[in-house]
């Protein structure tokens, strides 16, 4: 009897393998923390750089009038900005999905659609090809060439008893000798 080909023994026991994978688990979740946090003070830091803190108290009306409209200048200023980068990031997806796109084609794996076999009419097929353009039904055979034919040479009917007398005789099986060479 033939047996399949069993699997090679794994180098380290299951429960070892276990040990280890779930170690990196604990390992990649620290470094996923610490990551987080890192990208926390980041942000932290940058908005106390940019932004200082508000001093509201001790200001009078007039002067929390001026820092709203101050504020409103800053704002309607990074929303300009805001777009402005926005605009730019769509246009160069655009410009990347062109691009992959052309690579592709250069490539030649283009995923082909599975055709189908769809039963269409001169007419619809026409007006496929030419738009609009063509809205009557075209008559394909108005423009053939037209080929005549020999018409078969006819031989006259006549009495027929007159042909009976005329093939009679010698001279009769002579002239019928004579047409068929």
């Amino acid at each position: 009897m033939s047996e399949a080909p069993s699997k090679p023994k794994p180098k380290i026991s299951a429960s070892r393998r276990l040990f280890l994978k779930t170690k990196l688990l604990k390992k990649a979740m620290a470094m996923l923390d610490i990551d987080k946090q890192s990208k926390e003070e980041e942000r932290e830091r940058t908005l106390n750089e940019r932004v200082p803190a508000l001093q509201v108290s001790g200001l009078s009306l007039q002067d929390l009038q001026n820092l709203c409209k101050e504020l409103h200048q800053k704002i309607d200023v990074v929303d300009e900005e805001r777009y402005d980068i926005n605009a730019k990031v769509v246009k160069n997806d655009r410009e990347l999905q062109d691009l992959n796109q052309k690579i592709y084609e250069l490539k030649g794996k283009m995923k082909r659609p599975a055709l189908r076999r769809v039963r269409v009419s001169a007419d619809a097929m026409l007006g496929a090809l030419l738009g609009a353009k063509v809205k009557e039904s075209v008559d394909f055979k108005a423009n053939l060439k037209t080929v005549k034919k020999e018409e078969e040479k006819k031989e006259e009917v006549t009495d027929w008893r007159k042909n009976v007398d005329a093939m009679s005789g010698m001279e009769g099986r002579k002239k019928l000798f004579n047409a068929g060479q």
